[in-house]
């Protein structure tokens, strides 16, 4: 309960997205500590008991060059890994690999649908199913208040994922914070993401758009298990 950093991560993208927090935290501790060291400084040197009659400066050309050149020099090391990893979270794969699936996930008010649509019946019909969040009162012990749903999403470990997000209503979004995922479910628009779940385990999410009065109430739960349990149970 007092967490203050990420979710354990569970996909490629959400370590990289940890990794260029880090590294964007250790830059802004360099300039936390250089700021309040010219705040002290300059407290202690120009204290008008020390220095009673300041030193008026019109312009300072030597000055003006460094506090520019500086900050865009931090501004690329920061900006470098950060495009590379936007774009990176931008290629969905598309190419059939090894048991390489499409899920479709559509947002109602208030509750998901799931859409297998690479399994289809003999009628032509996909494998669909509703996922609503379990009641407080039906609760079993160890689940997670506002957290649980009837209906997990299954999807199998170490596999190319595509997941297809719309909406059937209003806006919403569909999102996984292990899994470093978040997207819009816009109504009449298919956006798509990918996801590569390196372990087995349990991944909740919520809706990340305000959709109205039960916006806090349709989680997502997303449940990574082996290929021979997800051929099973799909």
């Amino acid at each position: 309960p007092w967490q203050l950093g990420f979710q354990d991560a569970a996909t490629p993208m959400m370590l990289g997205i940890m990794d260029l927090h880090h590294d964007i935290f250790f830059f802004l501790i360099l300039i936390l500590v250089f700021v309040l060291w010219m705040l002290v400084r300059a407290l202690w040197h120009f204290h008008y008991q020390t220095n009673p009659i300041p030193q008026r400066i019109v312009h300072g050309t030597t000055i003006e060059i460094i506090w520019t050149i500086f900050p865009s020099i931090i501004l690329m090391f920061i900006a470098i890994p950060s495009f590379a990893l936007l774009y990176s979270m931008d290629e969905v794969v598309v190419v059939a690999v090894d048991l390489a699936i499409t899920i479709k996930a559509i947002g109602h008010q208030w509750y998901w649908t799931y859409e297998y649509s690479d399994y289809n019946s003999s009628d032509e019909q996909s494998l669909t199913f509703d996922s609503y969040m379990i009641p407080e009162d039906d609760l079993e012990l160890g689940q997670l208040r506002l957290l649980e749903v009837d209906n997990r999403m299954i999807v199998p470990v170490k596999t190319n994922t595509r997941i297809i997000v719309t909406s059937a209503d209003v806006l919403h979004s569909w999102a996984v914070p292990s899994l470093g995922v978040k997207c819009d479910a816009v109504p009449g628009r298919l956006n798509q993401i990918s996801i590569l779940v390196q372990r087995e385990g349990v991944y909740y999410g919520q809706c990340s758009e305000i959709c109205g009065t039960n916006h806090a109430f349709m989680p997502i739960v997303v449940e990574a298990v082996s290929r021979k349990d997800y051929v099973s149970r799909v």
